[in-house]
């Protein structure tokens, strides 16, 4: 085997063993990509010299990223919506669009590099650590920046899983409430599932359906930013024109056809939850990739104004969502 070949093998196993401890280690509160991420940059950080590992986890963290969002529109089934109900669709584009514009207006005014801020909307408005994971290579993220969006995003979704059932009871929510409020507030699903359960089971129950439709906004979210995306490159190559296959990478085709499909109801049901499950895990071997790849001083660089950044985006939203509810009759 040649060295290359090599050091492609050793970054590929080293990426596979870290996502199948972290697949173990995770559960309802932190999810198994969150776990591989921190895990990866804590090695990362002792392990000075990566490049023994290089060509496995670009190949990871590039490539297998890509199949795995692939897979993910298999889990994505546009007949969901009709369960939430038209209130909850109502709360849910009033929180997205408080997510994506004010974290534009504040990643303006925090001079942030816009990819970072958008990666922190999305992390914050969607569904946490897959939005993020998804979004990175549509926009041409960093390892660091994705590293830095997930860090900011898991930080809050691990203060609201303990703080959300607290209020939720002291602001006398009914089930339904709490269940709207919870899904389309909280970042990742699984913290979703541990603070709606924290509350009652008809709660969680409900805030994981809304949950899954929240997810459904990866689908526009993508199409959106990979134009924005093209437009700046052109902007900044001098070119004026722009084709369809630069705007829609294969990956993004082949997640829109997969979710289609699944809409239409072409995949079976085992296989879409088979197919969803690969997604997770290779989702899981990538953001551990990028977990090894990323160089914590070249996060503390990014300063403090993204955290904050994070937390204002997240309390945005949690207000934003509630009062909508309020403003429709809903609470």
């Amino acid at each position: 085997m040649s060295k290359g070949g090599f050091n492609m093998v050793k970054g590929l196993a080293l990426a596979l063993v870290l996502a199948v401890v972290s697949s173990i280690l995770g559960n309802y509160l932190i999810s198994a990509a969150v776990v591989a991420l921190l895990l990866g940059m804590a090695i990362r950080y002792f392990i000075k010299d990566i490049s023994p590992y290089s060509h496995g986890l670009n190949f990871a963290s590039k490539k297998i990223l890509r199949i795995s969002i692939i897979l993910l529109g298999s889990g994505l089934s546009l007949d969901v919506i009709l369960r939430t109900g038209m209130f909850s669709l109502i709360v849910m584009v009033f929180t997205l669009l408080a997510a994506f514009g004010c974290g534009h207006i504040i990643g303006k005014w925090f001079k942030m590099d816009w990819r970072l801020s958008s990666l922190i909307s999305a992390g914050t408005g969607i569904c946490g650590g897959s939005a993020i994971a998804a979004l990175s290579p549509v926009i041409e993220a960093d390892e660091s920046q994705v590293a830095y969006a997930i860090s900011a995003t898991f930080i809050f979704d691990i203060i609201m899983v303990i703080l959300f059932p607290l209020m939720g009871r002291a602001l006398g929510l009914s089930d339904l409430a709490f269940g709207l409020w919870a899904g389309t507030a909280i970042n990742d699903t699984s913290s979703v599932v541990a603070a709606s359960y924290a509350f009652s089971d008809a709660a969680g129950e409900f805030a994981t359906i809304v949950k899954l439709t929240r997810t459904l906004a990866l689908i526009p979210i993508i199409v959106i930013f990979s134009i924005i995306t093209t437009k700046k490159n052109a902007n900044a190559k001098g070119i004026k024109s722009i084709n369809l296959s630069s705007v829609f990478p294969w990956f993004i085709v082949l997640f829109l056809l997969l979710a289609i499909i699944n809409t239409i109801g072409f995949i079976p049901a085992a296989v879409s939850a088979q197919l969803s499950s690969i997604s997770k895990f290779l989702m899981v071997i990538a953001l551990g990739a990028i977990g090894l790849k990323t160089d914590i001083n070249k996060l503390r660089q990014s300063g403090f104004l993204p955290m904050l950044h994070g937390f204002l985006i997240s309390a945005i939203v949690v207000v934003v969502s509630l009062a909508v509810q309020i403003f429709i009759g809903q609470v």
